[in-house]
């Protein structure tokens, strides 16, 4: 998953207690931030060192990611006169510190580099709320009681979502993947109406660019189905729902992502690897899988129990490098 060098400690060293906007507003230090895990683990690609909410700060929306909350907007939207605060994101020049890192990574990596960007909903949700929330209960208000307008955000979203990972591809990214973190506080009803058609623009929009697309989600055992026909190669599943029974859930034709409780690495290592194993099992092969943790690697995981999750993937699935992501 993304930041996947947070539990090191030249991660912690090199990133030092400044803001991660500033981090990843430098290009050479972003740039060693991806590489790091690659590095340490040998896994089979990069996930670029970045955040989902970068695309809304660089047109101006007062974003800051506070330590131990999340990103928190300065002005959340509660009228229609907040939509022409979304502008077009012009990536060449809002996003040229992100494209030079991704420019440097591409020139360091003998692997390849995933690029990604938030899905509409889950960055609709945070200009609304103004922040990370437990009921999400001013977005869904907002999804009901204002459809139209709501349709309206989401579509300008997708635009600035889309001009993110094309530009991404085009600076030299490998594959892509959208990240719908709160999609999974909808129902199946409310996800098809008002998150589906919006990440549908974004994953198809894509598709002429042959690059691999994930799309993933938190909590969204029951969306699978749903998040399988909005245009992605691959669907991402936390560790919530077994991937052999996932797999059912998306349908022929979709490789599955995932998908190791990121708390079981705290447990002992043979544990560990005992539930790596029982993953890579389940996942069975066709028509294929990525190794990946169910969601963020946890800060206090330790290096070395990691190590032995790479190492696991690897001696059951040889081919991984070549191809697979063990991350």
């Amino acid at each position: 998953m993304r930041q996947a060098g947070r539990s090191l400690p030249e991660y912690r060293d090199l990133r030092g207690d400044g803001d991660i906007l500033d981090a990843i507003a430098e290009p050479e230090l972003a740039a060693e931030l991806t590489l790091q895990p690659v590095r340490r683990y040998g896994v089979d690609a990069a996930i670029l060192f970045s955040d989902i909410v970068v695309p809304l700060a660089a047109i101006g929306l007062g974003v800051e990611i506070v330590a131990g909350r999340g990103p928190v907007i300065d002005r959340p939207f509660r009228a229609h006169e907040d939509l022409a605060r979304l502008r077009p994101l012009e990536p060449e020049v809002d996003l040229a510190h992100v494209l030079e890192t991704v420019r440097i990574v591409v020139g360091e990596l003998d692997v390849p580099l995933i690029g990604f960007a938030g899905a509409p909903f889950t960055l609709a949700s945070y200009l609304i709320e103004g922040g990370p929330s437990r009921t999400f209960g001013r977005t869904k208000a907002l999804m009901h009681g204002e459809p139209e307008l709501w349709h309206q955000i989401v579509d300008r979203l997708a635009d600035i979502a889309l001009a993110t990972l094309r530009a991404q591809v085009n600076a030299g990214a490998s594959a892509i993947q959208l990240f719908d973190s709160w999609a999974g506080t909808l129902s199946a009803a409310d996800y098809a109406t008002f998150a589906l058609p919006a990440s549908r623009k974004v994953l198809e929009g894509m598709g002429d660019l042959g690059v691999p697309r994930i799309h993933f989600g938190v909590g969204t055992g029951e969306l699978l189905g749903l998040m399988s026909e909005a245009g992605a190669d691959v669907v991402g599943v936390d560790w919530r729902v077994p991937l052999s029974v996932a797999r059912r859930r998306i349908g022929a034709g979709k490789a599955v992502q995932g998908n190791l409780d990121p708390a079981v690495c705290l447990a002992p290592v043979d544990i560990v690897i005992k539930e790596t194993t029982k993953v890579l099992l389940d996942a069975g092969g066709e028509p294929g899988h990525i190794f990946n943790l169910g969601h963020g690697v946890l800060p206090e995981t330790d290096p070395g129990v990691l190590a032995q999750v790479v190492e696991t993937v690897h001696y059951w699935q040889p081919g991984a490098s070549s191809g697979e992501v063990a991350e």
